[in-house]
Parts: C-alpha cells; structure tokens; sequence
C-alpha cells in the first residue's frame, strides 16, 4: 500500500494529542519540583522546568527515532524532503532545538531587552535582584541579562528611545508570523509548526486512504483562506494602534514641559486629579467626562496593557486596571 502525505486533520489531531500530553508531563514535573524544591524555587524555575519536560518529552520520542505518542495515535510518521526516508538525527535534532530551546530563549531575550531599555529601577530592584540571587552563575538566564545589559550599555539614550518600539513590533510580528504560518498551512498542508519547516520534516500516513480526503482539504483552504483575512484585518488594526501610541508619545513629550503658571495651585479649593492626587496642570477631559492631567492621562493610556496584565481577577476572565475604577 503506497504511503500519502498527510491531511490536515492528521497534522492537527497528532499536534493536539501531542500537546496534551506534553502538559500532562510539565505538570507532573511542576508538582514534584513543588513538592521537593518548595513553591518559591519553583515560581524561580518554573519556566526552565517546562523546558526540560518539552526536552524529556520529545527526546525520548523524536529524538530516538521513534514516534511521539500523537503521531502514533493518528498513524503518521516522519520524513524527510525526499519523503523515501525518516529524517537524520540532525534535522530531528534542529526540529527539537526550534520547537523548544529558541522560543524560550527568544522570549527571555525580548524581555530583558524591554527591562534594560526601558530602565525601570522597581522592575531591577525588586523582582530583578530577586532573580539574579535565585539564579546561580550557570543560569542561563543570568548570562543573557548580562549579554543585554553590555548590549544596551552601549546606546546612547536617543538610541534607547528609537529601539523601544522595535521590541514591541519583534513581540507583535512573533505571534503575526505565527498566525501567517498556521493560514498557510491550512490551504497547502505542508507544515503545521515551523519548527517542522525549518528541519524540512514532514508527514505520510501509513493507513489507507479515506475517501474525502479532497472534502477535507478544501474545507481546511477554505478554511486558511478566512483566516488570511482575518490577519490583514488584524495586521492594520495593529499598524492603526501603533500609530496612535507613537503620536500620544509624541504629543505627551510636546506638552510634558508646560510651565504650570496658570494653574490654581496655590489655592486650597484647586482641582485635583484623581490620578496624581496633586492640582491638575492642563485639564484634560476623556470621553467619559472625567477630567486629569494631560501627562497623567497620556502615561496612563501608553501603559494602560501593562496595568491591565497586572491587576487581574483570579476568579474569572474579566480584567481590569486602578484606572478603569477611576474612570
């Protein structure tokens, strides 16, 4: 019975059951860690231990030639380009180090990036040192902080203000490309995970053809083809937002500086503004009828995300800022 290539059902399925049981085993870990180590170590550790469960995981399966336990439970196996054969152990290998060792590099990457240029001395106070006594001289979280710091040493700070947008467009273009990936792969079925694309690893089923295989495949480009729209829509919702945050960082670097002569300062009625509790200089008014600083209301809404992150509800999926209360 000749071998075909693999539908997208199959890719999606393997990856679902795949992913299943990688959060059984990160779990599992994340509890015995716990347990031995105690929460706090833990809280220090805990995205190094998901690493080494993705590493656990698919170095006993992957890495070893065999199947992972979602490929064996869709019927699908490895191979490479030439499709007559299982991939080397060094494009198995490659796939291994994108899939899991690059994304957790390049997010601790991006987020000291974003500390050191943005030089916050709460953020490197407080959790900063924290970590760095959490971490030992082996920590290779200790040597990338270090390797940024040098980096960002040697900017001026007109250099520092003109990358602090690069990093939010690198965090954003991530997920974008991803998302761009996943379309593409709904209406060629090639490759599911770009890591796979990367080490040229694809699939061929080893059961028998079904017969509405062609159904399924057209429904997946159907499928991709929303999904790309979707994306531009998002990719110029995106671009809109970015555009709007450059200019009330603009327009708040242009009035930062007003000489507050004309304010009411000194008198014991004077209006105050309810995020800086000190009398308002330049009123501002937002659509909701509440009046602030103008430099209150313009920092406020350029970190109005991070707040939003912080302050969050455990009991449910509503989130909500200091300011949103206020306002």
């Amino acid at each position: 019975m000749p071998l075909t290539p693999a539908n997208q059902a199959q890719l999606i399925r393997s990856s679902q059951k795949d992913e299943y049981y990688r959060s059984v085993l990160r779990n599992s870990t994340n509890e015995a860690c716990q347990t031995v180590a105690g929460s706090k170590h833990w809280l220090d550790w805990r995205r190094e231990i998901e690493l080494l469960s993705d590493l656990a995981y698919y170095g006993l399966t992957t890495l070893l030639g065999y199947q992972t336990l979602g490929e064996e439970y869709v019927g699908i196996v490895q191979v490479d380009p030439t499709k007559r054969q299982i991939p080397s152990r060094g494009r198995r290998c490659l796939f291994v180090l994108c899939h899991s060792f690059i994304p957790y590099v390049l997010e601790k990457v991006l987020v000291c990036l974003e500390n050191e240029l943005e030089g916050g001395q709460e953020m490197h106070g407080s959790v900063g040192s924290r970590r760095q006594v959490a971490s030992g001289w082996w920590s290779l979280e200790r040597w990338l902080r270090r390797g940024v710091q040098l980096a960002v040493g040697l900017l001026t700070e007109q250099q520092r203000r003109e990358c602090r947008p690069a990093v939010f467009v690198i965090q954003q273009s991530v997920a974008l490309l991803h998302r761009l990936h996943v379309t593409l792969f709904y209406i060629s079925s090639s490759f599911y995970d770009m890591s796979k694309r990367a080490a040229g690893i694809s699939y061929l089923r080893v059961m028998g053809p079904n017969g509405d295989d062609s159904t399924i495949r057209r429904s997946y480009r159907l499928l991709g083809t929303i999904s790309f729209l979707q994306l531009l829509i998002t990719v110029c919702l995106q671009l809109n937002n970015f555009r709007q945050r450059q200019r009330a960082r603009e327009e708040w670097k242009l009035y930062r500086n007003f000489s507050p002569q004309h304010t009411a300062s000194s008198s014991p009625t004077a209006p105050r503004c309810i995020l800086c509790l000190e009398a308002r200089r330049h009123s501002t008014c937002t659509p909701c009828g509440h009046l602030f600083c103008w430099e209150c209301i313009t920092e406020w809404c350029n970190t109005k995300v991070r707040l939003t992150a912080i302050f969050t509800l455990p009991t449910n999926s509503k989130k909500f800022s200091m300011a949103d209360k206020l306002l």
